[in-house]
């Protein structure tokens, strides 16, 4: 049992979840805000999960506002854009903290277990990544430049 299975994750939509319950998947984890620059990224995204759903493949997305104010919305706006821009069928988790004292415990434990550049767990932007494999263990930190496609591209060997 990995030590994020027991961390508590809350959807969009207020059901309450483990990360364990994802145990088994290759997952990314991705912060996500709708005003961003890199937005345009649910469409990889969207593309990835449904490509490799059926493949024992994850993508989780958790929207936050730290950064530029980028997700103001409610959970229903939210939930509201990612359907009618985007068409997200991955699950939307409710929008949380990655940084500082209130960051959630999830991306407390995915930062220190895959530190960005130079060793800083800080989460600079917007859509970061990270790949956990089906036992629970991080595997990388996607900078938020690093398109959904180029991970495609290194899923296909892993799965």
């Amino acid at each position: 049992m990995s030590p994020l299975d027991a961390i508590s994750v809350v959807t969009i939509d207020g059901e309450s979840h483990t990360f364990g319950d994802f145990a088994g998947k290759l997952t990314l984890v991705v912060n996500v805000a709708s005003k961003c620059g890199f937005t345009p990224q649910y469409r990889g995204l969207e593309a990835l999960y449904r490509k490799f759903k059926d493949r024992g493949v994850a993508v989780l997305g958790f929207p936050c506002n730290q950064f530029g104010k980028q997700e103001p919305g409610s959970a229903d706006e939210i939930q509201s854009f990612c359907s009618l821009s985007y068409d997200v069928t991955f699950p939307i988790f409710a929008k949380v903290e990655v940084n500082g004292a209130r960051a959630h415990p999830l991306f407390k434990a995915l930062k220190k277990e895959a530190p960005g550049i130079l060793g800083s767990e800080a989460i600079k932007w917007n859509f970061t990544k990270f790949l956990v494999d089906d036992s629970g263990k991080v595997l990388k930190r996607y900078a938020p430049t690093d398109s959904p496609e180029a991970i495609g591209e290194q899923l296909e060997s892993m799965v």
